[in-house]
């Protein structure tokens, strides 16, 4: 059973309260509706996020592989002198995205310059493969890292909401109620003791 506000029983606290019940229903309402439509952005990102993380890590395996192989058909410090001058450049835009009021980042990778800068006659062609794969995964895993952040910040808000919505349902809104029943009872019992003592005095003037 919900406690009872410890409150005075008067006319001006059952509106006041009247009025707070009234405020508290509609926020309530409002929060459900935020949690029901999180929720629903809640489970799309995930499934999204979790295929881009399946996509990401079998474009990872099979570039690895490649470039396994490309290693092993070169030496190593070959590959090393190849490898140790690049003139590719990568740059991350943070941005932001507003999601039923919720802030998530948005990441955009710019690139300038290529990758493979390093002379190709001495090289293996399965080297080329491996690091155009790589080339090609990286705005992939741009795009990860920003859908796996945003379903990380969706989530501890989904929970936040979630405390709110219940500690309006099953905690304020009941007080609120058993107390406005209780200061109704109240208000009623006394107008029946003033009534009770005015037909007494009317008995008793009339005799």
């Amino acid at each position: 059973m919900a406690g009872r506000l410890p409150v005075n029983p008067n006319r001006m606290e059952l509106l006041r309260l009247r009025r707070r019940l009234t405020i508290a229903r509609r926020g309530h309402k409002l929060l459900k509706d935020k949690f029901d439509e999180l929720m629903k952005r809640f489970q799309k990102a995930v499934a999204e996020s979790l295929a881009l993380r399946e996509e990401v890590e079998r474009s990872l395996a099979e570039a690895y592989e490649l470039f396994a192989l490309a290693r092993s058909e070169t030496s190593e410090a070959e590959l090393d002198e190849a490898l140790s001058f690049p003139e590719a450049n990568a740059e991350l835009r943070a941005g932001k995205a507003n999601v039923v009021s919720v802030v998530v980042p948005e990441l955009e990778l710019g690139e300038r310059g290529r990758f493979d800068s390093y002379g190709l006659a001495l090289t293996p062609s399965l080297l080329d493969e491996s690091l155009a794969m790589y080339d090609r995964v990286l705005p992939e895993m741009v795009r990860l890292a920003a859908s796996e952040r945003a379903v990380k910040i969706l989530a501890d808000e989904i929970e936040r909401t979630r405390r709110r919505v219940n500690a309006l349902e099953y905690v304020l809104i009941p007080q609120l109620e058993e107390t406005i029943r209780f200061i109704t009872m109240k208000l009623d019992e006394f107008e029946r003791a003033n009534l009770t003592r005015l037909m007494k005095i009317k008995e008793m003037v009339s005799e």
